[in-house]
């Protein structure tokens, strides 16, 4: 079906080989992967700085707007919030998420492993 050559076997096979399948299936996810990829490496470069902030040894710490964005923090992609009932909003790149607070800082924290 994709490369022209003769299909041998079961009467709905699709595809010639292995080869001529994959080959087929990459092409489709081509036209997508460069936004995914994109957004994937956003939130990862998120995490890690936030990580980077964040003592090991330390629940929390705190910093500026200034110092996340000159670390090339992205503030527009966050993989889930997390509201409490106090109403806070705490953004997530997966594990490690950040409060806004006052005066652009930032509380950094890490999800505690259930």
């Amino acid at each position: 079906m994709a490369c022209g050559k003769a299909i041998k076997g079961r009467s709905d096979k699709k595809f010639c080989d292995d080869y001529c399948r994959n080959n087929y299936n990459n092409q489709l996810k081509l036209a997508d992967s460069g936004v995914v990829r994109h957004i994937n490496n956003t939130l990862a470069k998120n995490r890690r700085i936030l990580q980077s902030i964040l003592p090991e040894d330390k629940d929390t710490a705190k910093c500026t707007r200034d110092q996340l964005l000159l670390k090339g923090f992205s503030f527009t992609y966050i993989t889930h919030i997390y509201t409490t009932q106090a109403g806070k909003q705490y953004f997530y790149c997966y594990d490690y998420g950040y409060l806004p607070l006052e005066g652009d800082w930032f509380l950094i924290v890490k999800r505690k492993e259930e």
